[in-house]
């Protein structure tokens, strides 16, 4: 018996140094500029990075520069037990960490534990939500991603290790005052249900060159045709051919842009599950009805959810390439085999592309648990039911946009479910939550992770309710009014109908700084949408606090330091700083440099918070000192205007220079180099006085698109 008990004794030391002995520092590769790759164990054939398909930008990641590793390797560890891949990464005192999905209370992750899930957001930022990006960015310049289409938890920073090498200090919670339930952890840690995975790290000198590089690698962001950057209506479920032509017209009548409309579920002959087959009763030739549309200026948009009706032609091909349970009765195609999605192709190409069809509205692709299959369903292919979830949002965008670029015709559209690596798809993320405020923290959020957001507007109890939420989606990626349930119109509310019109027209009017900050996204890397933790000169600066951290005596760094969800910027100039129903005045906070106001350019302050009380008929716009904001005249829709007049604002005291981009807005022809930049410079002459010059580079000789440009100095 001693023997025997010497020798398990044995066996449990053994098994334990193996344990130990699998815990070592992670081997990197750089493979792109500034972005580093190790591999950890045996990474599984089905990931997001795959799943995506998207290419590296190479040439536009090294405009950026090289970077170091920017981690002590040493402290970047990971482990295999279990068959489970266990990870960890450090954490200075006061680092703070963003991203880890698109969440709609929260901006600074970092204290948190977090289950990342594809699902239907249950109004709680725990992970599970429309878009689990497993990318986190610091704010000390580098982002970290975990290439796995698992179930990943994080613990940012909520772990104390016993082995830490800046461990908390004990406190007695019977005398100290200062005791925290949560001491202090110097590690990010993450729980991958998978044999192996891919991990990248991305440097960068700020968090904003670390998002770019991560866009960038992932294939840049993607640049809309100019029509999906206009005002957009999704019509009630059930509308026909004369509800559409009679709805464009009552836009027409009240003078309210509109480009691209969206035809419900009642568009197919039968949906929950779909046949993806036009109902002919409500559109009898759908060919001519589309053509008719197009001819108009109008776009169309589909919905759809994947899941295949019974009574579909399709079902008897695609039951074999389909998933072991039904959604709605319906199949679940694997997207993954090239079989399944060939036939997809074949039925949507021939009767919605060829015909004219501009994009798609993907469906319940996201949650909840009890929808979806289940995850002991079975794929033919052999992909996990939970991987299969983590990524078919991501699956379904990639095949719909090659489709569409075989055409070389762009698309812009909505999704449900998102992903790593969905940088350069043309897709906007919406959802059935309906909350004003966590709708602008999602828009905020939606900029570390390499996805588009939109605060759609569907209903609201009051007039005022109703302008503010317009106000707020007329400065997002995408301008939707979503009617399918109620059909309300712009102008449901007649006490505020002047004003809702005047906020879309508005959004039309700077078209040409929205697109040319959409091709800065796509050249660049840098988000449209960006929150305020991306913004040069926001940043918690240690060096400026004296004495106490506190409201009193440093208002500004405890201001920056909290969650800012509620402000955001457009592009390189355009600070918003949304109003919500029953608010008659909010504050802002002002990076640092002076601030004006957009619309009397009127000095707004410099690096510190300010209180605004715009009245009903304004959301509080703000332009940085040298922004350069280019406008175009009121028009109905985006496209087929001609060559328009420019006016160019110029901001501030300073110096200005901006780029204005242009190509022809509808095919893929700008990534063979045929576009058109106009380089607008702002500045003072010998005499001090403030003149404009423009500089137009067309090497290929596009048609100029803008001409007459006026500058006007909001001085």
């Amino acid at each position: 018996m001693k023997k025997a008990g010497f020798f398990y004794c044995i066996l449990f030391f053994l098994s334990a140094a193996t344990v130990r002995a699998q815990s070592v520092p992670l081997q990197w590769q750089e493979v792109a500029a500034g972005i580093w790759k190790a591999t950890i164990g045996q990474p599984e054939n089905v990931n997001l990075l795959k799943a995506a398909g998207a290419q590296p930008r190479q040439e536009a990641l090294q405009q950026l520069g090289a970077r170091n590793f920017p981690l002590p390797k040493e402290d970047c560890y990971a482990a295999i037990q279990e068959g489970k891949i266990y990870l960890r990464f450090p954490l200075q005192q006061e680092e703070q960490l963003y991203g880890l999905g698109l969440h709609f209370q929260t901006v600074n992750q970092r204290g948190r534990i977090l289950n990342l899930h594809v699902d239907h957001y249950g109004e709680t930022d725990n992970g599970r939500t429309h878009a689990p990006v497993p990318f986190y960015v610091s704010d000390k310049g580098y982002g970290v991603l975990i290439n796995s289409a698992r179930y990943i938890t994080v613990y940012a920073g909520t772990g104390v290790r016993v082995d830490s090498k800046t461990p908390a200090m004990p406190q007695d919670r019977n005398t100290d005052p200062s005791w925290n339930p949560q001491p202090y952890s110097d590690a990010v840690e993450m729980l991958v249900p998978a044999p192996g995975t891919e991990i990248y790290v991305f440097a960068g000198n700020t968090p904003m060159e670390v998002v770019q590089r991560y866009n960038l690698f992932n294939g840049g962001g993607v640049l809309p045709p100019k029509w999906g950057l206009g005002f957009t209506e999704r019509m009630p479920t059930l509308s026909t051919a004369a509800d559409i032509r009679n709805e464009v017209a009552a836009f027409e009548t009240h003078r309210f842009p509109l480009d691209f409309i969206g035809l419900e579920p009642g568009w197919q002959t039968k949906a929950y599950p779909c046949t993806f087959e036009w109902d002919k009763r409500r559109y009898p030739d759908p060919a001519a009805f589309t053509k008719e549309m197009l001819d108009k200026g109008i776009r169309l948009n589909l919905w759809l959810n994947p899941y295949l009706s019974p009574a579909s032609s399709l079902y008897p091909a695609v039951k074999p390439l389909s998933g072991s349970h039904t959604v709605w009765n319906g199949l679940v195609p694997d997207f993954t085999l090239p079989a399944a999605e060939q036939i997809y192709k074949n039925l949507f190409t021939k009767t919605h592309l060829d015909i004219g069809v501009s994009g798609y509205k993907i469906d319940e692709v996201d949650g909840y648990d009890f929808w979806l299959w289940p995850d002991v369903a079975t794929f033919p292919s052999g992909t996990a039911a939970e991987q299969m979830r983590q990524v078919y949002g991501l699956l379904l965008q990639r095949m719909t946009t090659a489709w569409f670029k075989e055409k070389n015709k762009r698309t812009y559209g909505l999704i449900r479910a998102s992903n790593a690596g969905a940088s350069s798809f043309p897709y906007v993320i919406y959802n059935d939550y309906y909350n004003h405020r966590d709708f602008i923290t999602a828009l905020c959020n939606s900029s570390f992770i390499g996805v588009l957001w939109t605060p759609e507007v569907r209903a609201s109890k009051t007039a005022e309710e109703w302008l503010r939420r317009m106000q707020s989606v007329c400065f997002s990626p995408m301008a939707m009014l979503n009617a399918w349930a109620d059909g309300t119109k712009p102008w449901s509310y007649p006490e505020v109908e002047k004003q809702v019109n005047e906020v879309a027209v508005l959004r039309m009017r700077l078209l040409p700084y929205l697109y040319s900050t959409f091709a800065q996204y796509y050249f660049e890397g840098k988000p449209p949408v960006r929150a305020m933790n991306l913004v040069d000169g926001f940043a918690f600066r240690n060096e400026a606090v004296k004495g106490a951290l506190n409201a009193t005596d440093n208002p500004y760094e405890m201001a920056v330091r909290k969650d800012v969800g509620n402000q955001f910027m457009l592009g390189d100039y355009l600070l918003v700083a949304p109003m919500f129903a029953g608010e008659v005045k909010r504050t802002v906070i002002l990076p640092q440099g002076k601030w004006y106001d957009f619309y009397t350019g009127k000095y707004a302050g410099a690096g510190e918070v300010i209180e605004v009380a715009p009245g009903l008929d304004k959301i509080p716009v703000f332009v940085k000192d040298g922004g350069i904001i280019p406008m175009i005249p009121p028009v109905m829709r985006a496209t087929g205007n001609g060559v328009l007049p420019l006016e160019v604002r110029h901001y501030g005291e300073l110096p200005g220079s901006s780029q204005v981009y242009d190509d022809d807005g509808e095919t893929f022809d700008y990534q063979q180099g045929k576009y058109t930049t106009y380089l607008l410079t702002a500045a003072k002459d010998r005499h001090g006085r403030w003149k404009g010059t423009v500089q137009v580079r067309n090497p290929l000789k596009l048609q100029q698109q803008y001409a007459n440009i006026k500058w006007v100095f909001m001085q």
